[in-house]
């Protein structure tokens, strides 16, 4: 399976000093953004161009597990500028057009009404392993946010960089082929039939034994008919402690930090506002769904939906009763810890799943341990699309259908911003009070918690922070963007 890798990426901080930029401390782990720099200022139409280096490895667009679907994997790139006299990091505004793909790259504008948000970049073609878009620029149009930059102002950039993976356009199953697993989705009448997902139009979607449980999916809720990209790996500890360390507001920081501890859970603070991590590399335990949604709408992401998920786990493929992510109902337990842990170098000589039942660390471990060059598709614990811990490791926190106000979701995407305690502002991600579904399994639960149609952590709407509860954010993808 060529497109899973060994160590894997995250959100990397990265600037550096150029013409209107300062300098800001790098980190690094499997994707790299580099040489980061301001150019071409346009006083007249207030513009900059937003210029750097970008890098991953394993990257891919190529076949998926089935050869007759093709996808890629994507770097989710947005920009967060602090302007001059100010302390507070914002988020830049993109124009719709105007960026400059490198040899090899194309560049999709992720929009929220006419503004851009950030921008997918990825392969232009046919392609497997390292990439390295060294020069890539994204225009920022200061405008739009409000600003007029003399020339020679000290403006503070950092370029922010997620791994994605794009899931096509395309119909797809979602519940089991043999009986109820934990309030499985099933069709009208028949609870041993999963449900054809066959466009947008609004349906009656069924649950659980018989047809007591149902409800009406609107139009407009995200089904995962149309084409969306899904973060490639939960997020990571490093990732979260560098949110953390970019929110402007004390009350912020303060709401969206959690202090517990235990379960290989590392992020602290030993001054106010300065966040570290000692596992950047792992999935982030601890966060609650206002922290996760908070987090996907710095970034400009938004929650996944229930049917998104098992489209991003089982792609168009049949339902397989009892399956994992990885497309079979059989799984291998975890065992033989190799390397330093949390060096983000480590990995086990077999499994394919964090559970309960293995004789795992007693927490989550690092996102995209399972996958090494040679692995296939089972052997790395991979998504038909070649998304990664579908299946254990944390629960994945989706948008309810089984509860009525996750029904009136309707997928706004995030702005970059927060309000000053640190919330998400989409009214329709009842970021508060919450319409979640757990779904996925985690380390701490029974394997079969981790089967793609499981529905057991659904109907109670637990929003608080846990020791088991990640977030895996989702976008969805720009028009014209495809095969």
């Amino acid at each position: 399976m060529k497109r899973t890798m060994q160590k894997v990426g995250g959100m990397v901080v990265a600037a550096a000093l150029a013409f209107l930029a300062a300098v800001m401390p790098a980190t690094a782990n499997n994707i790299a953004v580099t040489n980061v720099a301001l150019v071409n200022q346009n006083s007249g139409a207030k513009t900059l161009e937003v210029k750097f280096d970008l890098s991953w490895d394993n990257s891919w667009r190529a076949p998926c597990d089935d050869p007759a679907y093709t996808n890629w994997d994507a770097a989710w790139v947005f920009v967060k500028f602090i302007a001059p006299g100010s302390n507070k990091w914002e988020h830049a505004l993109l124009s719709t057009n105007g960026h400059t793909a490198v040899s090899g790259s194309a560049i999709a504008v992720g929009t929220n009404d006419a503004n851009g948000v950030g921008a997918f970049v990825y392969s232009s073609g046919p392609y497997t392993g390292r990439v390295n878009y060294a020069g890539t620029r994204l225009l920022w149009n200061y405008g739009a946010n409000g600003y007029n930059f003399a020339a020679g102002a000290s403006v503070t950039v950092s370029v922010q960089a997620i791994e994605m993976v794009y899931v096509p356009q395309g119909q797809f199953w979602a519940g089991n082929t043999n009986g109820i697993i934990n309030d499985s989705f099933h069709a009208q009448g028949n609870d041993n039939s999963p449900v054809y997902i066959a466009d947008n139009n609004q349906f009656e979607i069924y649950w659980g034994t018989g047809d007591s449980n149902h409800g009406t999916v609107s139009n407009a809720f995200p089904k995962g008919y149309n084409a969306f990209y899904c973060m490639k790996y939960e997020v990571t500890q490093g990732q979260y402690c560098g949110f953390l360390n970019k929110l402007s507001y004390t009350s912020q920081a303060t709401n969206r930090y959690s202090s517990l501890t235990g379960s290989r859970y590392t992020i602290g603070t030993n001054t106010v506002g300065v966040f570290t991590n000692g596992a950047p590399d792992r999935a982030c335990n601890n966060l609650s769904w206002a922290d996760g949604c908070a987090y996907a709408a710095w970034a400009g992401l938004r929650p996944m939906t229930e049917l998104e998920f098992e489209k991003a786990c089982r792609g168009p493929a049949t339902a397989v009763a009892g399956e994992y992510a990885w497309g079979t109902s059989t799984y291998t337990a975890i065992e033989g810890l190799q390397g330093t842990d949390g060096s983000g170098q480590e990995y086990y000589t077999a499994g394919n799943v964090n559970h309960s039942q293995s004789t795992g660390p007693g927490g989550p471990v690092r996102a995209g341990i399972f996958a090494k060059a040679s692995s296939s598709r089972a052997q790395a614990g991979a998504s038909f699309w070649g998304i990664m811990e579908l299946s254990g490791n944390m629960y994945e926190r989706c948008v309810s259908i089984g509860l009525a106000n996750g029904r009136l979701f309707t997928g706004t995407s995030g702005s970059g911003g927060l309000d000053v305690s640190g919330n998400a502002t989409n009214t329709d991600w009842y970021a508060s009070t919450g319409a979640v579904a757990n779904r996925g399994g985690d380390w701490g639960d029974q394997a079969v918690y981790a089967r793609v149609a499981d529905r057991a952590y659904t109907a109670n709407n637990y929003t608080a922070r846990g020791l088991y509860f990640s977030v895996r954010a989702v976008r969805a993808a720009p028009s014209g963007v495809g095969p």
